[in-house]
This record gives structure tokens, sequence and C-alpha cells, in this order.
């Protein structure tokens, strides 16, 4: 079984899906297309992408200013909305650069609908396929 297809089992799921750094959607599935579509889904990705650089390039500063550490990289995140939320994860890429590979592999992530959502089962799902890999 494929990470989206576990993904879309969780209570909730409307959609799982792999995109590039770049926001660039890959795969998807889709549960309910008359509440999100790949168009949707298109833009989610290139948003989820963006979101990822910009905390980042936050993270990175903060480490910078304050000489804390522990906020760089970013490895996952959440962005909860009003009626549905997005959890994606980029833990794969991470070890992919620590070990000197220069071909990324994808994003991953989940839409749940809120009032279903298990933020802590997408991401046990999400970090189980990252140790598998």
């Amino acid at each position: 079984m494929t990470t989206l297809d576990e993904l879309m089992r969780l209570p909730g799921a409307m959609a799982a899906f792999e995109f590039r750094g770049s926001g660039e959607l890959l795969e998807q599935r889709i549960a309910y297309p008359d509440r999100i579509n790949e168009s949707t889904l298109d833009l989610l990705a290139h948003m989820c992408s963006a979101n990822m650089s910009i905390a980042t390039m936050q993270a990175r500063g903060w480490e910078k200013v304050t000489a804390m550490t522990g906020f760089y990289p970013i490895k996952e995140f959440t962005l909860i909305g009003f009626d549905w939320s997005v959890v994606v994860s980029g833990l794969n890429r991470e070890q992919y650069k620590q070990a000197g590979k220069f071909s990324l592999p994808p994003f991953v992530g989940v839409v749940l609908a809120n009032e279903k959502a298990d933020y802590e089962a997408a991401f046990a799902i999400l970090e189980k396929q990252e140790q598998v890999q």
C-alpha cells in the first residue's frame, strides 16, 4: 500500500498528494471531488511549497539572530483552515540532504476535514513512511 492510499484511510481524509519543492503536483488521491478538486490541490501544493520556504527562512534567521537552535530544518507542518486542514511532511528530503544525495524525494501531504481530523495519526503515517525509504 502506498503512503497516499494509507493517508486516504484516515478519518476525514479528503485528499492526499505528493509535490516537488517547486510546488508542482506529482500524484494525488481525491476522495470528495465536489469539495476539493485537482485544480485546488495544485494550488494547495504551491501554497505548501511557499510556506515551507518561508518557514525555513524564518527558522534559519531566528537561529542566527538568537543563537538558539532546533528550529531548522523545517521538516513537517500543519496548516489549519476553517473547514479543512493540511498536514505536510518533508522528513525524507532532509534525510536525503544529510546523505549528500542530489535528487530529492517529493513532499507528502494530506487534506483532512476538521470535524474528523486526527493530526497525530497523519504524522504517524508520514513519519513511518519516511523511515521505510
